[in-house]
């Protein structure tokens, strides 16, 4: 397939496997319309009249955007997003967008440096076509760990990542579950951080697990372990760990009484589960009945699944925050929970300059 992009000298080759049209299906639409309650067809009616509410998607988690939109009955917006031959990136939107509320979707997850670019150049094409407002929502935050200067000589990654996206244009940031919640100061536009943990917590509560403890795996994620345990009304325990190395770390002991216990390690990532394979062995050399695992974000590069598959870990719940590959998906350890509620909730409320807060009440 050859392309010529506005201004250049030359036609370029582009493959016609990274071609994206935001187009849903008018069956598709119809059928999720009629699957709606009352409130909800009446709630979606009112937003698809108004041509000044638009959710754009980027190519890193197309699947998510659309359920977003299914959710808040908005038609995703038609844009073209190719690759030419050398790897740069091409976006045009086909649909006017001035004076518009724009939404742009796309987690910055594998491989992560080209979605953020992608991101980037979404942005400007939004800011140069005249939207009124333009808010990224990153479900996941790539760089989110490298959030301080924990040796020397190193760069605060997530920072940098905060400047490019306000001085590319956007307006607002609407996040899922940062590593750290400090990372909001990164920002100086204004930032909504939600959480996961409603749909998380729900499902939990309807499996009702006996004897449960929530565990964390680390001492920075003790703030959001007690909040999940208070929803789930259960005792807390703590697991100190030692990092040696990057992705390595060695698990030293349990903090807390989980004898005879159902243990929910709680964590908000799931990259090469070394960590969480380590913990779930700690947890039952220590006494524990059974263990499962609760995150956020299902990155799983390098070994993971193996690992999961081949752990005494009981269940394994992630949530749609990044695309799983077709290797996740098949294993039966490993749960896939929708946030698209959530987040199109948090886009409806922005949007019509009420509570996000109200979300978590």
């Amino acid at each position: 397939m050859t392309n010529d992009a506005p201004g250049a000298s030359s036609t370029l080759t582009i493959d016609a496997a990274t071609e994206i049209r935001t187009a849903p299906e008018a069956e598709t639409a119809a059928a999720a319309q009629d699957a709606k309650s009352a409130p909800s067809r009446k709630r979606a009616k009112s937003y698809s009249e108004d041509k000044r509410f638009k959710i754009f998607s980027g190519g890193s988690n197309r699947p998510l955007a659309e359920e977003i939109c299914r959710f808040v009955g908005v038609s995703l917006g038609e844009c073209r997003l190719q690759r030419f031959s050398d790897g740069e990136v091409y976006v045009q939107l086909l649909e006017n967008v001035r004076g518009a509320d724009v939404f742009v979707v796309q987690p910055t997850c594998y491989p992560v440096d080209q979605h953020l670019l992608e991101l980037l150049i979404m942005i400007d094409a939004i800011k140069r076509a005249s939207a009124r407002r333009i808010t990224v929502v990153v479900p996941y935050y790539g760089y989110a760990r490298q959030d301080r200067k924990d040796r020397s000589r190193v760069a605060i990654s997530s920072k940098l990542v905060a400047d490019l996206l306000t001085t590319a244009g956007a307006n607002r940031a609407l996040l899922v579950d940062l590593h750290a919640a400090q990372i909001q100061a990164f920002f100086n536009i204004p930032v909504d951080h939600l959480f996961a943990s409603p749909v998380q917590v729900g499902y939990f509560q309807e499996l009702k697990l006996p004897d449960l403890t929530v565990i964390s795996p680390d001492a920075g994620g003790v703030e959001r372990a007690r909040f999940f345990a208070k929803k789930m009304e259960a005792p807390l325990a703590i697991v100190d760990k030692r990092r040696t190395d990057m992705n390595v770390t060695e698990v030293m002991h349990v903090i807390g009484d989980v004898q005879g216990r159902t243990c929910l390690i709680l964590d908000d990532i799931v990259d090469t589960a070394g960590t969480l394979v380590k913990t779930v062995d700690a947890l039952l050399d220590a006494g524990a009945k059974s263990v499962y695992a609760c995150a956020t974000h299902a990155v799983l590069s390098g070994p993971a699944i193996e690992r999961i598959v081949n752990s005494r870990l009981e269940q394994l719940v992630v949530t749609n925050t990044i695309p799983l590959r077709e290797e996740a998906l098949a294993a039966e350890k490993i749960k896939v929970l929708s946030i698209a509620g959530l987040v199109g909730r948090a886009i409806e409320n922005i949007h019509m300059e009420t509570s996000v807060s109200s979300l978590f009440n």
